[in-house]
């Protein structure tokens, strides 16, 4: 055999071998992508009953010893309930969610607050998948609000949020707008 025999077969063996390089890179890009895709783990926390909801960002839940312990939606604010009509609206669409079935609380860093020797848990609360701190958002029912350290989930309820200004639903609605934050209306109305 020549040399010259074997110079028309180096093309087609380079040619394979760039196919098969391509096909290969091909496909860890698209199983990088499927992990991508991959659905995350389910939230890890405490499931309890809600005995009432107290608000659009806060619900009371059984404690220990025959006592109620209240829990508050971290990462949004719910308008006052005197603030009319959006703050008794957040709190009839949080009742509507929990409507009586259990839900799991998930903690962030901090897990309580406590201000005038009362304690309130803190907590991203699912049902069923979701969480309803991101749905009451989304529904333009509550102002997505972070407080650190308390930041698992901030721009995921800030995605939430711009949703609903865009749409222009619960508080963002343009013929009705909530005109000052439930802090604003606080320090105006305080007797």
């Amino acid at each position: 055999m020549r040399i010259e025999d074997l110079a028309p077969q180096i093309p087609q063996v380079k040619r394979r071998w760039v196919s098969s390089l391509i096909l290969y890179v091909l496909g860890l890009f698209s199983a990088l992508l499927l992990i991508g895709c991959e659905k995350p783990a389910p939230p890890q926390g405490l499931t309890v009953n809600v005995e009432r909801v107290v608000s659009g960002q806060t619900l009371e839940i059984a404690g220990t010893s025959g006592t109620f312990e209240r829990v508050r939606l971290i990462g949004v604010e719910a308008p006052d309930l005197k603030q009319q009509p959006w703050g008794i609206e957040a709190a009839k669409r949080l009742e509507e969610m929990i409507q009586g079935q259990p839900v799991l609380l998930e903690f962030d860093v901090e897990e309580k607050y406590c201000y005038k020797e009362r304690c309130t848990q803190l907590a991203y609360v699912w049902q069923n998948g979701q969480m309803l701190n991101e749905q009451l958002a989304k529904a333009g029912s509550v102002l997505a609000l972070p407080r650190s350290p308390n930041s698992k989930y901030t721009e995921r309820l800030a995605h939430a949020q711009e949703w609903a200004r865009l749409m222009g639903l619960g508080i963002w609605n343009p013929e009705n707008p909530m005109r000052l934050t439930p802090a604003e209306f606080r320090s105006q109305n305080q007797s």
